[in-house]
């Protein structure tokens, strides 16, 4: 494993909040001299880069933010010397209780953390998981956070997705990552071992819906998100291959709707790719490997951005699990 390290300096950004308490803040501000007229909620971004562009929307959305005393839209214009006054509430975590699980941290400064999910884990308490998640171990860990939207969480993984997870440990550095995440600025690689001989790399630009029937599943539908998916050949095993692949969007189950459109889901994925698949003449040891297999050959290996203090590139690395490791072993040995 491999770390990028970094030695954290003074934050870019000032904490222009005044907080009343550990919940309520409140925020008077009027626009300056040399903004030129925009949007009210591109200048609050500029204005307030401790939050995210999509939770200043919300709050004007609920009236939590008023315009030379009224009322306002995000699209509502705004211009030198208007007056802007915001008084909301940050959501806390009350209802979700620290829990002492082992965290695999590979990497933390004053801004943020990374965390190597294992698989197996549901990163959010919610209905059938409400607790013993990821979240739970983090505020048993960071119980500061619990002021902080999802505990800091700013991205999620699916409960049999192993990999990286980068987490906020500040309101301003959450901001700045959601911000991130939504310009498409986040470098996230994953690896995955799907079924199926994949001749050469390509990309997958599908809109992703939920699925018409089951609710519970995600889909390729015309009336779904924009999704892109890019995928690289690591190495090809006749009736599997090894793949490389990257994220433009982060669709739920993105990459295990479009692989499985595609005709090639990933092993041990049986929400989308249903029972195993034995290729002709499948050795004993891989048949006994693919009919145990109950999670999907599916990690988030590589993860980059610019940091929210130094602005200095971060990339962090994860090695495979054990679970994919041996099943690229089984391969390499049956289909060199």
């Amino acid at each position: 494993m491999t770390t990028h390290l970094i030695t954290p300096k003074e934050p870019l950004y000032a904490n222009l909040w005044q907080m009343k308490n550990t919940e309520s803040i409140t925020h008077n501000t009027c626009i300056p001299d040399h903004m030129e007229p925009m949007r009210l909620d591109q200048a609050l971004a500029k204005l307030c880069p401790e939050f995210s562009r999509s939770r200043l929307q919300q709050w004007i959305k609920q009236e939590k933010v008023l315009l030379n005393g009224s009322p306002c839209r995000a699209r509502d214009r705004v211009v030198p010397g208007d007056k802007v006054q915001i008084c909301a509430l940050l959501e806390t975590a009350i209802l979700w209780q620290g829990q002492a699980m082992d965290l695999d941290i590979i990497y933390q400064d004053d801004d943020l953390f990374v965390i190597n999910k294992p698989r197996n884990q549901v990163v959010h308490p919610g209905a059938g998981n409400p607790d013993g998640t990821l979240v739970n171990a983090i505020l048993h860990q960071f119980p500061e956070l619990s002021v902080i939207p999802r505990a800091g969480v700013v991205h999620r993984l699916d409960k049999d997705t192993s990999g990286l997870l980068v987490c906020a440990k500040t309101i301003q550095s959450h901001g700045y990552l959601v911000d991130l995440l939504q310009q498409r600025k986040v470098k996230r690689e994953y690896e995955a071992i799907v079924y199926g001989d994949i001749i050469s790399g390509s990309t997958i630009d599908l809109p992703i819906g939920r699925h018409p029937h089951q609710r519970t599943k995600m889909a390729v539908a015309t009336h779904g998100k924009p999704a892109v998916t890019h995928y690289r050949i690591i190495k090809r095993y006749g009736s599997f291959t090894h793949l490389k692949i990257s994220l433009e969007t982060g669709r739920t189950h993105q990459i295990r709707v479009h692989l499985a459109h595609k005709k090639h889901p990933i092993v041990g994925d049986l929400t989308y790719g249903g029972p195993p698949k034995f290729p002709k003449n499948c050795p004993d040891d891989l048949h006994e490997y693919l009919k145990c297999c109950r999670q999907q050959m599916l990690h988030a290996r590589r993860l980059g951005l610019a940091h929210p203090t130094t602005g200095e590139n971060c990339l962090w690395e994860s090695p495979l699990p054990d679970d994919m490791t041996s099943l690229r072993d089984l391969l390499t040995q049956n289909f060199r």
